[in-house]
């Protein structure tokens, strides 16, 4: 099997289910734990949105002059926030239509400890997925992904937005009351939501009141001491695979994040 990398396709089950994206093709890779696994990249990468050859990716995956005319590669993506959709400045307003002009989620979510993160209405459980999350927790649906960021904002002030990947793939952490969390946090930021609200309108944020959903990961076993591959340092990598959590394949040899090589063509054995 030979093509270019795409961010693991994965799905929750129990445990959580994964295959390996290669070109047009999928590798399910709950069934290979245990076993010997090597990807060998071909020295090519090929932009995820336009196909041509480059020498170095851009935004996960893109080329120079698709990074630079893309909205998905714009700075808003990381920073919801600064959403400049409504001053007519987005780079393409149809794809901020169907992508950030829509409901979004702001959750908890237990990956290397508590954070808060947001999503699209159609990215759970996927982004939990992606991150290692063990627990995620609904706590606000917005009307915008620029809302969303504004409420992440302020829930940052009080608690992780970002997770610590080394201490993720160390193992599944402590349990954390994710619904006592969302008691104590939502109360502090009362003030703002209200602001918001007048600001955006009445229905704009709706308070939730979901269950805790609870993943586990296809892990045999953590690694004590966390060693990264790099495919731009170290073309092959091959070991006995020991598990899957977030974006990472975990190895007896060390890590590797599948979604950060996007586009590089590798041929897996």
């Amino acid at each position: 099997m030979q093509g270019t990398l795409s961010k693991m396709a994965n799905a929750l089950g129990q445990p959580a289910q994964y295959a390996l994206r290669v070109g047009d093709e999928q590798l399910p890779l709950n069934e290979r734990i245990g076993q010997p696994l090597t990807l060998t990249y071909t020295g090519k990468i090929f932009c995820d949105a336009c196909g041509r050859k480059t020498s170095k990716s851009y935004s996960q995956g893109h080329c120079f002059p698709c990074m630079k005319k893309l909205a998905r590669c714009d700075m808003c993506i990381m920073k919801p926030e600064t959403c400049h959709f409504a001053q007519g400045t987005c780079r393409e307003p149809q794809w901020g239509e169907t992508h950030c002009m829509i409901p979004h989620y702001v959750y908890l979510a237990n990956t290397s400890g508590l954070k808060v993160g947001i999503t699209r209405h159609s990215q759970i459980p996927t982004r939990w997925l992606d991150q290692g999350a063990t627990q995620a927790l609904p706590i606000l649906k917005v009307a915008t992904r620029q809302l969303s960021g504004l409420v992440e904002v302020e829930l940052a002030k009080l608690v992780a937005d970002k997770t610590n990947w080394r201490a993720m793939l160390k193992g599944a952490g402590e349990p954390v009351d994710l619904k006592a969390e969302a008691d104590r946090l939502l109360p502090a930021i009362e003030a703002t939501l209200t602001e918001l609200g007048s600001r955006f309108g009445v229905d704009a944020i709706e308070r939730l009141d979901e269950e805790v959903v609870t993943i586990d990961y296809p892990v045999d076993s953590y690694p004590t001491k966390i060693a990264s591959h790099n495919f731009d340092k170290q073309p092959e990598v091959s070991g006995t695979l020991l598990g899957i959590k977030g974006q990472y394949l975990i190895f007896d040899t060390g890590v590797i994040n599948i979604r950060k090589f996007t586009g590089y063509e590798v041929s897996v054995g």
